[in-house]
């Protein structure tokens, strides 16, 4: 299969906004990142494919400098992130979300006090609560719970939603960032197969709506070809893929992983772990309650000794 390692060509938005040059990484004795490099251009939707420990979330996170190379260069947004520190660093951050695995919500906290969490690094000062927060902030927060179908759980403790939601409740904080790229790392792996459709789709079409660029980790290779624009598949810490999902088959990206698989155990993994069964259809989300009653609430000042009450 001449030409499958090559890089995409063409892209939505043309432009680079993430460029990674033979990244290495070291963990002591383990090496996770091998000479990986990376284009992504503006507007894509790109997938990391790989099996658990192939250095995917390790790529990610160099990506918003939550990890520093030990070689190599890292390019995003046109920034050198491995030479930023302070404010700058910062400032990068609030412009590429993260949606992680484990969702990281405050569990006492309402559905709408975790998603203005995202505003955070435009604020200054202490935030104690949602009448720490402008209307305008309140108003954007839940516009982007509207966006994902939880208005109606605004005032909700986060701790009682489903996985499904609460990966939700993530995604509209990551948006509340308004970021020009969205990392997300694994976000399905704890779903069910139907809840895991309904968040890829959802972001997905955030991302064509928005203009975002997206790269996201993923291990299932039926829904990386369902989902994605292009494929960047990783093996032991090394790029062993890089093709436009148009035209490549699931059997063909089997081929190239079954080809850098050096023991039969290894083969097994690839098997069992790369073609996990995805639902095939995404379920439409619930119909969200009255805009106009969660607007009011959020500028009603009640609101906020309501919802404290609630994390009691």
């Amino acid at each position: 299969m001449p030409g499958l390692a090559a890089s995409s060509t063409t892209s939505p938005g043309g432009e680079a906004v993430i460029e990674v040059r033979n990244l290495t990484k070291r963990f002591g004795d383990t090496t996770a990142l091998h000479e990986a490099s990376l284009t992504v251009q503006a507007g894509e939707i790109i997938v990391l494919l790989g099996l658990s420990g192939s250095g995917k979330s390790t790529l990610l996170r160099h990506l918003d400098g939550l990890e520093l190379p030990t070689d190599g260069a890292v390019r995003v947004l046109g920034h050198e992130v491995p030479a930023l520190r302070g404010r700058a660093l910062r400032a990068l951050r609030g412009r590429v979300g993260f949606v992680f695995q484990q969702f990281e919500l405050v569990g006492p906290l309402t559905v709408l006090e975790n998603v203005l969490t995202g505003a955070l690094f435009r604020i200054r000062g202490p935030r104690l609560g949602l009448w720490s927060y402008s209307g305008g902030h309140k108003l954007t927060a839940l516009a982007h719970l509207d966006r994902v179908g939880l208005l109606a759980q605004a005032y909700q403790r986060a701790d009682t939603l489903s996985g499904g939601q609460q990966q939700r409740v993530a995604i509209a904080r990551a948006l509340m960032q308004n970021p020009s790229i969205l990392l997300a790392d694994e976000p399905v792996a704890s779903l069910d197969p139907e809840s895991s459709s309904q968040i890829m789709a959802l972001i997905k079409d955030i991302a064509r709506d928005s203009g975002l660029t997206v790269v996201c980790s993923l291990h299932q290779v039926d829904l990386a070809l369902g989902w994605a624009d292009r494929i960047v598949g990783l093996r032991h810490g090394e790029v062993v893929l890089d093709t436009p999902t148009a035209g490549i088959s699931k059997a063909q990206v089997m081929e190239i992983y079954g080809r850098v698989a050096t023991t039969t155990a290894e083969l097994g993994a690839i098997a069992t772990e790369l073609t996990a069964p995805v639902s095939p259809e995404p379920v439409p989300a619930p119909a969200a309650s009255s805009w106009t009653e969660s607007r009011d609430a959020a500028l009603d000042p009640r609101t906020s000794a309501s919802a404290r009450d609630n994390r009691r």
